[in-house]
């Protein structure tokens, strides 16, 4: 499924669940017509809290085929938009939304190895890029590369943990910036790594068993995260037509 095939609609979905994934991050379940929730794994819609606001989040699921998807959702109470948000799936059982928007997706063509860079909510994406490349590429490498402040923030770390034990392919890397409070999982293919996410990537990926030059790499964070990220992977030779993200979109940098 290419991201340009689909016509960005805008419709009126069902709000079927909404669970805290930790103190700070929750998930909302989302169901509308099948046709109409048609994604590309990477894409993001956009959520209607009034005619003239719309807020952009990452679609956390490759596309189910049933109309049915998922976002995850960081809380910031001291936002306003954040806190209108919140109080409005207390009380709606239906949101407008707008979709599907973005370029950043996974390449289905390709069979370079995965790169996966993320911080903090923008696991969500990673997450739909490597459901969609398990199920249509199952032996394509994916190294999973997820960075927060601290151990709760990973709030996911089961599933990321799970996919690594799970698939001879995949690897997962935790990192944060703070010690863990306990370890993660026990697995060949699940590590740790304490400190700034491209000051970790700068000293791990020089010695990688797999060359960042021969991955697809994408990335998910706040600009200054992607850039900095970006300028260590270009000093480790990267070129940057097989990096993607949705930042090189809304917040390019000046040439």
């Amino acid at each position: 499924m290419s991201a340009r095939t689909l016509t960005c609609k805008t419709l009126t979905c069902q709000v079927t669940a909404v669970e805290d994934l930790n103190p700070d991050v929750f998930k909302v379940t989302l169901a509308g017509r099948a046709e109409a929730m048609q994604h590309a794994p990477g894409q993001y819609l956009e959520l209607m809290l009034d005619e003239a606001t719309w807020v952009p989040f990452s679609i956390a699921s490759a596309d189910r085929g049933d109309g049915t998807l998922e976002l995850q959702i960081q809380h910031w109470p001291e936002r306003d938009n954040s806190q209108r948000l919140r109080q409005l799936l207390q009380v709606a059982n239906q949101l407008t939304v707008r979709l599907p928007s973005g370029d950043c997706v996974l390449d289905t063509q390709s069979e370079r190895p995965l790169l996966l860079i993320a911080a903090g909510t923008g696991f969500a994406q990673m997450k739909a890029i490597v459901e969609a490349a398990l199920r249509d590429q199952p032996t394509r490498p994916i190294s999973l590369w997820w960075a927060n402040r601290e151990h709760r923030d990973l709030y996911a770390e089961d599933l990321a943990c799970e996919w690594a034990q799970q698939y001879e392919n995949v690897a997962f890397h935790a990192v944060t910036e703070f010690p863990l409070t306990e370890p993660l999982a026990s697995g060949e293919r699940i590590a740790h790594h304490q400190g700034r996410v491209d000051l970790v990537l700068e000293s791990e990926l020089s010695n990688a068993p797999v060359t960042p030059s021969d991955c697809d790499i994408y990335l998910s964070g706040s600009p200054g995260m992607v850039y900095a990220c970006v300028d260590v992977l270009e000093r480790l030779g990267v070129g940057n037509e097989r990096m993607f993200s949705d930042v090189f979109a809304y917040a390019p940098r000046p040439h």
